[in-house]
């Protein structure tokens, strides 16, 4: 009985080994397939989750799969990033082995794209400064008013408008200086600025964006696409 026990444990043992191994290599091949398919400019990491992996291969089917994409990756400015995963990953374990898959079906892809506060902060030149506030994004800047050179804080709301990224200042304040109201109504519409959100693949739609801590959130979505070379 111990002695089937320990046989037992050791061929556990040898399947989870299999399973890891077979997940790493799959990891790696899908990774290729997505980047060629997704028209990315380098292979991303992935991540495929579940447990056990091995049944997922032999159907075909991948429940989930996590992609993280860098800018270089993406072909976009530096500070542009996006996490996305994808739901219901069609890949025939026989197309991957003989290196024949034309086409991946997707059911799901949700994630975000993050647009970093240095690389938004460059489309209003100066010594621009952006941060979070809440629910709204704070803007420092040094701005011309009335030919005066003048620090000001402002605050704006972020919304997409298509595929523009808009922030759209409500108010603004001068440190330290007593400024005329009209000037600082100039000042606002200064720093009212649109950026466009870069092309992303997989045939992502834009949902939504938010403020968050490393740079603006654009909530990302798209469902029954295909990604096809």
């Amino acid at each position: 009985m111990k002695a089937l026990l320990i046989v037992l444990l050791l061929a556990l043992g040898l399947l989870f080994l299999v399973d890891r191994v077979g997940v790493s290599v799959a990891e790696g091949q899908v990774a290729e397939q997505v980047a060629e398919r997704g028209g990315l400019a380098g292979t991303p990491e992935v991540d495929i989750t579940g447990f056990p992996f091995l049944t997922q291969a032999v159907a075909g089917r991948y429940d989930e799969v996590r992609i993280s994409l860098t800018a270089e990756q993406l072909g976009e400015p530096a500070g542009t990033r996006a996490d996305v995963q994808l739901y219901g990953v069609q890949v025939p374990l026989s197309d991957v082995i003989s290196g024949s898959v034309q086409a991946i079906p997707v059911e799901q892809v949700d994630g975000t794209a993050t647009l970093s506060y240095e690389l938004l902060a460059r489309e209003l030149g100066g010594d621009t400064r952006l941060a979070p506030e809440g629910d709204r994004l704070r803007i420092d800047r040094t701005v011309d008013l009335a030919g005066i050179e003048v620090p000001v804080i402002a605050r704006g709301t972020v919304t997409l408008d298509g595929r523009d990224l808009v922030v759209d200042v409500e108010d603004a304040s001068a440190a330290g200086v007593d400024v005329p109201g009209f000037a600082l109504d100039r000042a606002v519409d200064v720093l009212d600025f649109r950026y466009p959100v870069p092309e992303l693949p997989f045939g992502l739609e834009l949902t939504s964006v938010d403020p968050g801590e490393d740079g603006v959130l654009v909530v990302v979505a798209a469902t029954d696409t295909v990604l096809q070379g």
